[in-house]
């Protein structure tokens, strides 16, 4: 039998927590049931690259936010992607998008359904309770999102996303607020 210090399971544990929440995020409900949603755990190098990118985007588009957001990810041990395309799901009468329809809300293609948004955010939900019951501190973070956009980590057509970087620590570092 072996001796196992916490601090030595610590990413692995937040690994696995961060694979159920993507797991969780997928089989949230949706509209009609299509699903727009593109999902992603990312780990420390990954985390890295994302955090320069903010970085980079703090000082462009003089946004302190980011840079400190930057900061708070890179004591993350995981961290889940979790955006959407904007598709529209088929509706012949909804209007919620501000359009008559789903055939006329097509006529603009960066315009999101409101079933895309509305669905992003139950997956996120479903996803952060699973943070929640494993006791692994968390924040839903659109800086983290911008930047993933601004790379194409999830893909060109994914317009609207977020980051919820995970930590087991003593204490929350997401919510750092200097």
């Amino acid at each position: 039998m072996g001796f196992y210090k916490e601090e030595d399971l610590r990413a692995q544990a937040v690994r696995q927590v961060a694979e159920r929440m993507a797991i969780a995020a997928r089989t949230a409900p949706k509209g009609r049931g299509v699903d727009n949603l593109v999902i992603g755990v990312v780990e420390k190098d990954v985390i890295q690259e994302i955090a320069a990118k903010m970085k980079e985007m703090a000082e462009r588009e003089d946004l302190p936010g980011f840079s400190r957001d930057a900061r708070n990810i890179l004591e993350a041990e995981a961290m889940v992607l979790i955006g959407t395309k904007l598709n529209a799901i088929g509706l012949k009468y909804c209007g919620l998008c501000g359009f008559k329809n789903c055939a006329e809300r097509n006529e603009h293609p960066e315009h999101p359904c409101a079933f895309n948004t509305g669905d992003l955010g139950i997956a996120i939900g479903s996803a952060v309770s699973v943070a929640m019951e494993a006791r692994v501190d968390n924040r839903i973070m659109y800086t983290v999102g911008m930047a993933v956009r601004e790379m194409k980590l999830l893909g060109d057509d994914v317009k609207v996303v977020y980051g919820i970087p995970l930590s087991a620590g003593p204490k929350n570092p997401f919510f750092d607020r200097k």
